[in-house]
Protein backbone atom coordinates (compact mmCIF):
# COMPACT_ATOMS: atom_id res chain seq x y z
CA UNK A 1 0.00 0.00 0.00
CA UNK A 2 2.99 2.80 0.81
CA UNK A 3 4.23 1.45 -2.71
CA UNK A 4 0.95 2.94 -4.45
CA UNK A 5 0.95 6.12 -2.30
CA UNK A 6 4.17 6.70 -3.45
CA UNK A 7 3.69 6.51 -6.80
CA UNK A 8 0.75 8.39 -6.25
CA UNK A 9 2.39 11.33 -4.61
CA UNK A 10 5.39 11.09 -7.34
CA UNK A 11 2.19 11.44 -10.19
CA UNK A 12 1.04 14.91 -8.61
CA UNK A 13 4.64 16.46 -8.63
CA UNK A 14 5.27 15.89 -12.24
CA UNK A 15 5.59 19.36 -13.88
CA UNK A 16 2.38 19.73 -16.03
CA UNK A 17 3.46 21.87 -18.76
CA UNK A 18 7.17 20.96 -19.42
CA UNK A 19 9.20 23.95 -20.76
CA UNK A 20 11.25 22.41 -23.84
CA UNK A 21 13.42 25.79 -23.76
CA UNK A 22 14.81 24.83 -20.09
CA UNK A 23 15.63 21.17 -20.64
CA UNK A 24 19.12 20.72 -21.48
CA UNK A 25 20.15 17.52 -23.74
CA UNK A 26 22.97 15.73 -23.27
CA UNK A 27 25.66 16.37 -26.21
CA UNK A 28 25.42 12.72 -27.95
CA UNK A 29 21.53 13.44 -28.23
CA UNK A 30 21.97 16.83 -29.57
CA UNK A 31 24.18 15.29 -32.61
CA UNK A 32 21.56 12.83 -33.26
CA UNK A 33 19.12 15.58 -33.66
CA UNK A 34 21.45 17.47 -35.93
CA UNK A 35 22.10 14.57 -37.61
CA UNK A 36 18.36 13.86 -38.31
CA UNK A 37 17.66 18.00 -39.11
CA UNK A 38 20.74 18.54 -41.55
CA UNK A 39 19.30 15.47 -43.22
CA UNK A 40 15.71 16.48 -43.91
CA UNK A 41 17.53 20.01 -45.32
CA UNK A 42 19.96 18.21 -47.58
CA UNK A 43 17.05 16.75 -48.83
CA UNK A 44 15.12 19.41 -49.21
CA UNK A 45 17.65 21.63 -51.14
CA UNK A 46 18.10 18.49 -53.80
CA UNK A 47 15.87 20.59 -56.36
CA UNK A 48 17.86 23.66 -55.79
CA UNK A 49 20.94 22.03 -56.05
CA UNK A 50 19.72 20.00 -59.30
CA UNK A 51 18.54 23.26 -60.68
CA UNK A 52 21.62 24.85 -60.00
CA UNK A 53 23.89 22.58 -62.10
CA UNK A 54 21.01 21.93 -64.99
CA UNK A 55 21.95 26.07 -65.20
CA UNK A 56 25.34 26.00 -64.88
CA UNK A 57 25.81 23.67 -67.49
CA UNK A 58 23.14 24.74 -69.85
CA UNK A 59 25.37 27.36 -71.67
CA UNK A 60 28.25 29.89 -70.79
CA UNK A 61 25.91 32.65 -70.23
CA UNK A 62 23.28 30.73 -67.42
CA UNK A 63 26.88 29.79 -65.87
CA UNK A 64 27.88 33.60 -65.50
CA UNK A 65 24.74 34.29 -64.15
CA UNK A 66 24.10 31.68 -61.96
CA UNK A 67 27.57 32.60 -60.88
CA UNK A 68 26.48 36.21 -60.27
CA UNK A 69 23.37 34.97 -57.98
CA UNK A 70 26.14 32.50 -55.85
CA UNK A 71 28.45 35.91 -55.26
CA UNK A 72 25.26 37.91 -53.34
CA UNK A 73 26.01 37.43 -49.46
CA UNK A 74 22.53 35.45 -48.85
CA UNK A 75 23.37 32.75 -51.25
CA UNK A 76 27.13 32.68 -49.86
CA UNK A 77 25.12 32.19 -46.35
CA UNK A 78 22.92 28.99 -48.29
CA UNK A 79 25.76 27.78 -49.07
CA UNK A 80 27.80 28.27 -46.21
CA UNK A 81 24.40 26.22 -44.54
CA UNK A 82 24.81 23.56 -47.43
CA UNK A 83 28.11 22.67 -46.64
CA UNK A 84 27.46 22.77 -42.98
CA UNK A 85 24.41 20.12 -43.66
CA UNK A 86 26.97 18.37 -45.57
CA UNK A 87 29.95 17.97 -42.72
CA UNK A 88 27.78 17.28 -39.81
CA UNK A 89 25.48 14.99 -41.21
CA UNK A 90 28.78 13.48 -42.98
CA UNK A 91 30.74 12.60 -39.93
CA UNK A 92 27.58 12.07 -37.55
CA UNK A 93 26.73 9.36 -40.08
CA UNK A 94 30.16 7.96 -39.88
CA UNK A 95 30.03 8.30 -35.78
CA UNK A 96 26.15 6.23 -36.37
CA UNK A 97 27.85 4.04 -38.28
CA UNK A 98 30.72 3.37 -35.64
CA UNK A 99 27.63 3.23 -32.96
CA UNK A 100 25.63 0.22 -35.51
CA UNK A 101 29.24 -1.55 -35.18
CA UNK A 102 29.47 -1.39 -31.19
CA UNK A 103 32.43 0.56 -31.41
CA UNK A 104 32.23 3.63 -29.03
CA UNK A 105 29.17 2.85 -27.15
CA UNK A 106 30.57 3.39 -23.89
CA UNK A 107 29.15 6.48 -22.83
CA UNK A 108 32.63 8.40 -22.22
CA UNK A 109 33.69 7.51 -25.80
CA UNK A 110 29.91 8.68 -26.79
CA UNK A 111 30.19 11.69 -25.47
CA UNK A 112 33.76 12.19 -26.86
CA UNK A 113 32.48 10.98 -30.26
CA UNK A 114 29.73 13.51 -30.38
CA UNK A 115 31.92 16.21 -29.14
CA UNK A 116 34.18 15.49 -31.97
CA UNK A 117 31.81 15.69 -34.53
CA UNK A 118 30.52 19.07 -33.42
CA UNK A 119 33.96 20.57 -33.43
CA UNK A 120 35.44 18.99 -36.76
CA UNK A 121 31.83 19.88 -38.92
CA UNK A 122 32.51 23.54 -37.29
CA UNK A 123 35.48 23.61 -38.33
CA UNK A 124 35.56 22.62 -41.39
CA UNK A 125 32.58 24.88 -41.87
CA UNK A 126 34.59 28.11 -40.68
CA UNK A 127 37.30 27.22 -43.37
CA UNK A 128 34.32 27.15 -45.75
CA UNK A 129 33.58 30.12 -44.97
CA UNK A 130 36.75 31.79 -44.79
CA UNK A 131 37.49 30.32 -48.40
CA UNK A 132 34.18 31.33 -49.66
CA UNK A 133 34.46 35.10 -48.55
Amino acid sequence: MKAAAAIKKQRQNRPKNLNLAKVRLPVPALVSILHRASGVFLFLLIPLVLWALQSSLESTQSFEALLSVARHPLSKLVILGLAWSFLHHFFAGIRHLALDARCGIELKQARLSSKLVLVVSLALTLLAGVWLW
